[in-house]
Parts: structure tokens; sequence; C-alpha cells
């Protein structure tokens, strides 16, 4: 439990063994991290979390999916697994959401690994909009989310060729795999994506960049900054932003988008080993 809200996490055992968490980006789930937690069981003890409002866990009544929330239920679960440091590795918004605890409380967090979790580069940064209208904004796709009903498919096949066509690196495989555990059945028999259609909304407020590299350089442990060649970011070693940790590392992956742990996954597989 986390703020009223039951969060499902998957154990893979192992418990005497150091802990890991595995932490999904945006609109996933924690059975991302299927093949990675299987390949490290051995010796660590992997947790995977499905964050609020995604997965299995439960969504939130108010549609309340701002970092704070999610820092907050990770810390929750930080606090309730283990006394001591722990290892952490995140894709995307899992990555931001770990880098804001790391940087609150470094003495927490002994070793992490992030997969493209960094945000926008600032290479890519549009001028800021007035404040109203970012609250107008984010008011009318409030409202517009509330009458959106969440995409129903008549087969399975039809949300497996959605996930494929989104994450093209993706071997059929996986894709299927993501696909049957990214789902329920409805009522009539289709299928629907589990994450709460609120995880979209942009919202109208945030910590400036000054307050977000100030966390940043707060981060007292190693940090592994992974980047994918094909995606849409930015390389961090190139723009500055690894610059801003105390002891950041960077490894971008040819041939791999942003799902760097599965386009690339063997060689990702073995160098968050040595990292860890």
């Amino acid at each position: 439990m986390s703020q009223r809200l039951a969060l499902n996490y998957l154990d893979w055992g192992n418990h005497n063994a150091p802990l890991l968490f595995l932490i999904h980006g945006g609109q996933d789930h924690a059975r991302n991290w299927d093949w990675v937690a299987q390949a490290l069981r051995q010796d660590w003890h992997v947790i995977c979390p499905d964050l609020r409002g995604h997965g299995d866990s439960a969504w939130s009544p108010d549609g309340s999916y701002s970092m704070p929330f999610y820092v907050a239920d990770l810390a929750q679960l930080i606090q309730q697994s283990s006394d001591g440091p722990v290892s952490i590795a995140a894709h995307s918004l899992g990555g931001a959401i770990a880098l804001r605890y790391a940087g609150i409380h470094p003495e927490r967090v002994r070793k992490l690994a992030v997969i493209e979790g960094l945000g926008i580069s600032p290479l890519d940064h549009k001028s800021e909009e007035p404040i109203a209208d970012r609250w107008r904004t984010w008011i009318d796709e409030r409202r517009a989310l509330s009458a959106r009903t969440p995409k129903r498919y008549a087969k399975l096949e039809q949300a497996y060729a959605r996930m494929h066509a989104a994450n093209p690196h993706l071997s059929a495989a996986r894709a299927k795999h993501l696909t049957i555990h990214g789902v329920s059945r409805n009522e009539d028999g289709t299928f629907s994506w589990k994450f709460d259609n609120y995880v979209r909304a942009r919202l109208p407020m945030s910590i400036t960049d000054d307050e977000l590299h100030e966390l940043w350089h707060n981060v007292d442990c190693p940090v592994w900054l992974v980047h994918g060649a094909d995606s849409w970011a930015r390389h961090p070693g190139k723009d500055g932003r690894a610059d801003f940790f105390k002891q950041a590392t960077v490894t971008s992956y040819d041939r791999a988008g942003h799902w760097v742990h599965h386009d690339r996954f063997e060689s990702f597989v073995a160098d968050l080993q040595a990292f860890l």
C-alpha cells in the first residue's frame, strides 16, 4: 500500500541476495523486465513494481500521476523492503522517478542504471508557455480524458500488432509477451491496455531545470546512463546532462531505440551485470 493505493510488484525470490529494483516506463508494466530479471535472479533479489495506474496496480481515483506521487510510492516500497542501500535499474519514466528518489535519499541507493530517463534534452527545449496557458491546457486535457474510453481490440492479435508497430525493434516473441501481460479482457471479450488513460495528462507545473539538476548532483552513487542510438532521445554525454552527476558513465548502443534493454538485450545485460 502507498498513499491508500494497492500497488502490485513482482518478487523474483532469492531473498538473501542484495536487492535490485527494476522500474518500468510510462504506459508500460513490470513484466517488461522479465528477461532482465531472469538473467539476474541468481545473484540478486529482484523486485519489479507496477507503477500506480499501470499494470496490475490500482488506478488513482483522482488521476494523481504527478512525479511526487510516483517518487513517494517508490520510497514506500524501498522503505518496506530494505534497511540498507539498494540498487536500481530503471527505464524512461521509471528512470526519472529513480533519479529523483536518489537525489532525495542518496544514502539509500548503491548503484543506479537509467535507460533514457533524463527527459527532454536542453537542446530540444521549447520556450515555456505562460502559466495560465499551461493550466488551461491541463484542465482541457483532463476534461477530454474523462470522456475517453480505453480502446478496445476485438482480438489479441490486434493489440499485439499495435505493440509491434509502436516498438519495431522488438522481436515478435517479446511483443506478444508484453501484449499478453499488458492488456485486460473486457466483459464483452475485447481487450484493452491496462494503464489508466489519465497517465497521459501533461502537468502544468514541475520543478525547474535548476532544481532538477540540483537533485541529479545530490546523487552520490555511481550512475550509468544508457542511450539508444536510434531513439528520439539525445545522447546525455553530448548535450551536457551527464555532467550534472558526480559519478556518471554513458553508454550509447547502436541498433537500439528507446527500449535498449530489449533491442540489445545480451549486451545490455552483460554491461548491467558488470556495472552492478
